[in-house]
């Protein structure tokens, strides 16, 4: 049976494991008792997956419309990297996002999380360029497909883009049709690249920029990830929620903000086989969406910094 959602809680879920066929996916989802899901579209260290066949694509989007799900999230393979210099990677790029899009047209997944690449010396402008130039061939291979690309904030390791929410804008500037690109907020990223969501005041601040830089309105999906690493960091490693340097407040904030109840809050936590991690982490972000986090706490963050775990 689905998980009945709180009109005033935003979607929340997690990225489940496709193994043994699409539909186990949703399964996984409802036994965790998650409102929303992402999914790869195929083993996430391949160029290509097997084959979706008709049944199976049937039997997922039948699974998520049982379940009441909102729109399936997908999430690209970690190989892909549109803004690579070098000719072999990039072509390899191009076609596995293409294959990505039309599994996603295929399952009826509305948007693919994709990291938006590393320029690997290029320079943040070349790698801009050829993103978006690549978005745009993926596109005009893919006419008809609803499927979108989501682009990921990151927390900057290396040459990687999205760290600054204007490598994001200047990306969506240049795609041409814009009605297939959307934005995803990863809180870890976010942090790691110097944002500091520790608090109330923080996650206004960081909104703020954004809405001002791209647009809250290209807001698509939000990772709920704590941090390991501390803010600045430019380091991607996920915690539990309220266990990492971010903490609770920061969390309270971003699911009590009004602009954000209807975008689905994503697990990309550390898991475990049960599900167990899992009802962990949603349990804490439904506790934090419905009431205000401890006021010691918050003045703790306030005055000493980033905990140290």
């Amino acid at each position: 049976m689905p998980t009945p959602r709180t009109p005033t809680l935003p979607p929340l879920g997690a990225h489940m494991s496709i193994a043994g066929g699409m539909p186990r996916a949703v399964e996984r989802a409802l036994a965790v008792g998650a409102t929303a899901l992402q999914i790869f579209l195929k083993n996430n260290n391949q160029w290509r997956g097997k084959l979706i066949d008709d049944d199976e694509a049937a039997a997922f989007r039948a699974a998520v419309a049982a379940a009441r799900l909102p729109p399936v999230v997908g999430h690209s393979s970690y190989l892909i990297n549109l803004a690579s210099p070098g000719a072999d990677i990039a072509r390899k790029s191009v076609e596995s996002m293409t294959d990505e899009i039309v599994r996603a047209g295929r399952l009826g997944v509305a948007g693919i999380v994709m990291h938006p690449g590393a320029h690997l010396g290029a320079g943040e402008q070349a790698g801009i360029e050829l993103i978006a130039r690549r978005i745009n061939a993926i596109f005009a291979a893919t006419p008809g497909n609803p499927a979108g690309i989501w682009l990921e904030t990151t927390a900057g390791q290396g040459s990687h883009l999205g760290w600054r929410f204007e490598h994001l804008r200047d990306i969506l500037e240049r795609v041409e049709d814009r009605s297939r690109v959307a934005v995803c907020l990863d809180t870890c990223h976010v942090f790691a690249a110097g944002h500091d969501i520790r608090t109330a005041d923080g996650v206004r601040r960081m909104l703020a920029e954004f809405d001002r830089v791209i647009g809250l309105i290209w807001l698509r999906a939000i990772h709920a990830n704590d941090s390991a690493k501390p803010l600045g960091s430019r380091r991607d490693r996920h915690a539990h929620i309220g266990q990492g340097e971010i903490g609770e407040a920061g969390f309270a904030a971003l699911l009590r903000d009004r602009r954000l109840r209807k975008i689905p809050f994503l697990l990309e936590t550390p898991k475990d086989d049960a599900g167990d991690l899992d009802r962990m982490n949603l349990a804490t972000l439904r506790r934090l969406a419905a009431s205000p986090p401890p006021a010691a706490a918050t003045r703790r963050r306030k005055t000493e910094g980033p905990a140290k775990r």
